[in-house]
């Protein structure tokens, strides 16, 4: 009865280590909700009480995220022209914050913004959803000058918080529902950002940095193929860093890279041309009519340098997780 207690108690001992014993484990990092409201003509993102984003598809000449936020609530992305806050540099209107596009869609520029340019449409949402991540999934149309409808897409954007960073998952298929589809061999183009006054590697407050997967720095990123590519600088008393993973399922992986000293930052698998100085039309990519093509990116929003950020061993899981 005696051996049969001492037995009885060590394993409830071992349960209680197991289920109640805290102190000799680290707590699991823990995902706060994440909310996705439509509200007054936009989305609004929210982790908690702190805004994550907001995505503008009304009256815009192409669906785009301002502000971003990371972690601390930072913001990651400059004002102008979405607002005037008098300190900025006023080039480059059509870089907007957060974006996808090409200068280059069946010879329309969809990059640039003005008359004679492409646009893209919002049509309908397919989901807005709020819980362990959030989502935004649309459907929308590449409109020429004319009026016609030069393609489609349907996006899917999701949201995660954790307590050290937060990323956004954004996929875009392509369709061609009405003839092929080539986008043109350009660097405008095409999965971008427009970072921060203070990130830029150049200027007049730019205090940035850039590193690749392939271990190239600042100026040498442009226009070199790398799996990934982080950009990372002071905004107020931190450093911040905002990376972006090219997904090893995307057309032409490892992607080029169109990463400029003033603080654009995109991912641009057409512009071979531009980036490697080979034949024009080089890096023109079809759509078959009927067809469809799709492209997955990963942003990771952190704190501090590249290593500080994890940025390799986040790529590594993200690549492998088939996501």
């Amino acid at each position: 009865m005696i051996q049969m207690s001492l037995l009885r108690n060590s394993a409830l001992g071992m349960l209680f280590l197991a289920i109640g014993g805290l102190p000799f484990c680290r707590a699991a990092e823990t995902t706060p909700t994440v909310t996705v409201s439509e509200i007054d003509g936009k989305v609004v993102v929210k982790t908690g009480d702190q805004l994550l984003t907001e995505y503008h598809y009304q009256n815009v000449p192409r669906p785009f995220l301002y502000p971003l936020y990371g972690p601390g609530e930072l913001p990651l992305t400059r004002n102008w022209p979405m607002k005037d806050t008098g300190d900025e540099e006023k080039d480059h209107p059509h870089h907007k914050s957060f974006w996808f596009t090409h200068g280059d869609v069946n010879g329309i520029d969809f990059w640039a913004d003005g008359k004679n340019k492409g646009a893209i449409k919002h049509v309908q949402f397919l989901a807005l959803s709020s819980g362990n991540e959030g989502v935004i999934q649309s459907s929308n149309h590449w409109i020429a000058p004319s009026g016609e409808i030069v393609c489609t897409d349907q996006r899917i954007l999701r949201f995660k918080v954790t307590n050290s960073n937060r990323t956004i998952d954004y996929t875009i298929t392509i369709y061609a529902p009405n003839g092929p589809v080539t986008f043109g061999d350009t660097k405008e183009g095409s999965m971008g950002l427009r970072l921060a006054e203070t990130m830029r590697l150049k200027g007049k407050v730019g205090h940035g940095h850039i590193i690749n997967s392939a271990g190239d720095r600042d100026d040498n990123t442009w226009g070199k193929r790398a799996e990934w590519c982080d950009y990372f600088g002071p905004v107020k008393d931190k450093v911040m860093g905002v990376a972006i993973f090219d997904h090893p399922s995307n057309p032409r992986h490892p992607t080029w890279w169109h990463v400029r000293d003033y603080g654009l930052f995109a991912a641009n698998p057409f512009g071979i041309h531009d980036f490697e100085k080979k034949p024009a039309r080089t890096g023109d990519l079809l759509i078959p009519a009927g067809e469809k093509i799709t492209f997955r990116y990963r942003f990771l929003l952190h704190t501090g340098d590249e290593k500080e950020g994890k940025v390799a061993e986040n790529y590594q899981e993200y690549s492998s997780s088939g996501k």
